[in-house]
């Protein structure tokens, strides 16, 4: 286990947090939180925790490596005003709203992911579009953080990310391509004249990989690699290789940063780099 970062704020009372929201996003391989004061409206902590494996974890890895980040964050299990909870996976995809079948989930995803007997398909409504997230959540590791909360919300990282776009680009008609990288994987969001058009998430060992995943959907839905606008957030960084190799084929390349960034975390943190926990706030 890797600890990527950690920021405690301590000019807030950790003791009495029942006034503070809390956000969570768990992947495979990686667990952040951030718990936001909105009356001071300032980050209380940030912590980010990484998972190496060779293999796939399974299920069961997966529960103990929450559980002891649970152990090592004690703050964790005060109670929050709010508790919301993003997971990060491929098991998703996206259904126009008007053809949603809530009985029959599952067939959206048979032919791209490989369903259990037992797995638990939900769904998401994206605000500001006909757009439903239908996924495959992290089963397990809701049921134990509902023993520790109680109730809690929860929805799929990518419907977070989506909505926060649709909001801040609603009124831009240019072409846009968003990136959101998070270990060896990436989001890509595509909005063409202000209307979403893809979502889709890679894998990728090599800065190769990377651009030709995006080039090839760039191409795809017609975009020009002068024309477009490619915002990139999460672990990439102007020094980066993979932010190189786009500048290398795209014109038009910027950060997409998190809005009112919290004062405690300038200077330590890119304004990008924890852009989908950061902007549920």
């Amino acid at each position: 286990m890797i600890k990527e970062i950690k920021k405690i704020n301590n000019t807030i009372d950790l003791k009495n947090l029942n006034e503070n929201s809390l956000s969570i996003q768990i992947s495979l391989d990686g667990f952040s939180f951030c718990i936001y004061n909105s009356y001071e409206k300032e980050i209380v902590a940030l912590s980010s925790y990484e998972l190496e494996y060779d293999t796939t974890i399974t299920p069961e890895q997966h529960l103990v490596f929450i559980k002891d980040v649970f152990e090592k964050e004690t703050i964790l299990k005060s109670n929050f005003k709010s508790v919301l909870v993003t997971h990060y996976n491929n098991l998703i995809t996206q259904v126009p709203k008007p053809f949603l079948d809530k009985d029959n989930l599952e067939s959206y995803l048979k032919y791209s992911v490989k369903l259990l007997e037992n797995d638990y398909v939900t769904f998401d409504e994206i605000e500001n579009s006909d757009i439903v997230n239908v996924y495959i959540p992290f089963v397990n590791i809701n049921n134990f953080l509902i023993d520790i909360y109680g109730t809690f919300v929860f929805k799929h990282s990518s419907t977070r990310l989506i909505e926060t776009i649709l909001v801040n680009y609603k009124n831009n008609d240019k072409d846009y391509m968003f990136i959101n990288v998070l270990n060896n994987t990436f989001e890509l969001v595509i909005l063409k004249n202000t209307k979403f058009q893809l979502y889709n998430q890679f894998s990728f060992k090599t800065k190769e990989d990377f651009i030709y995943y995006l080039l090839f959907t760039a191409e795809q839905l017609e975009l020009n690699p002068e024309e477009f606008e490619l915002k990139l957030s999460g672990e990439i960084e102007k020094e980066s290789e993979l932010y190189t190799v786009c500048y290398q084929y795209i014109r038009n390349i910027s950060f997409l940063e998190v809005k009112n960034f919290p004062s405690l975390l300038n200077n330590e943190l890119s304004k990008h780099s924890y852009y989908t926990l950061l902007s549920q706030l």
